[in-house]
C-alpha cells in the first residue's frame, strides 16, 4: 500500500518538476517555453540515436573480436 501511494506522488510529481525546469529554462533564455520544450526533445533524439549507434559499434567490434 505504501509502495502505490509512493508511485502516485512520483507520477504526480515528475511531470510538474519536467514543467518547471522547462519554465525555468525559459525564462533564463529568455525564449518562449513550447520552443525550449521541443528543443529539448530534439536533443535527447539526437543523443539516444548516437549513442545507440556507438554501442552498435561496439558490439561489432567486441564480436569481431571473439570470433
Amino acid at each position: 500500500m505504501l509502495m502505490l501511494s509512493v508511485i502516485r506522488a512520483l507520477a504526480v510529481l515528475v511531470p510538474w518538476l519536467v514543467h518547471l525546469a522547462t519554465w525555468l529554462v525559459a525564462r533564463s533564455l529568455n525564449m518562449p517555453q513550447p520552443i525550449v520544450h521541443d528543443t529539448g526533445v530534439f536533443v535527447a533524439a539526437q543523443v539516444y540515436a548516437v549513442e545507440m549507434r556507438v554501442g552498435r559499434a561496439l558490439c561489432q567490434q567486441l564480436q569481431s573480436w571473439f570470433r
